[in-house]
């Protein structure tokens, strides 16, 4: 399953965006979870824990993670919060 990320997403959306991924999550039965946010061009850390949160609901349904086209601006994010080892990476 993939789920896309909008282009943006700050603290306005992030609450919003959550639920709706989430229920989409929720929906599927499929062993793994992609996460597109190749879209992503305005963020602020908001991006990082709507991401977090994903990550934690997809592990609790048994699924596996990954992120697809993290942009640059939020890996280095992630980096400096020390959680960057958490997003996972496709190519």
């Amino acid at each position: 399953m993939v789920l896309n990320i909008p282009s943006e997403l700050t603290n306005i959306q992030a609450t919003a965006v959550l639920q709706r991924l989430g229920e989409q999550l929720a929906a599927e039965s499929g062993p793994a979870l992609t996460v597109d946010a190749s879209a992503m061009e305005r963020f602020d850390s908001s991006a990082l824990a709507v991401l977090l949160q994903l990550r934690r609901d997809a592990l609790a349904l048994g699924k596996s993670f990954t992120v697809k086209g993290l942009p640059e601006r939020l890996r280095a994010l992630a980096g400096l919060y020390g959680v960057a080892e958490l997003l996972t990476a496709s190519t």
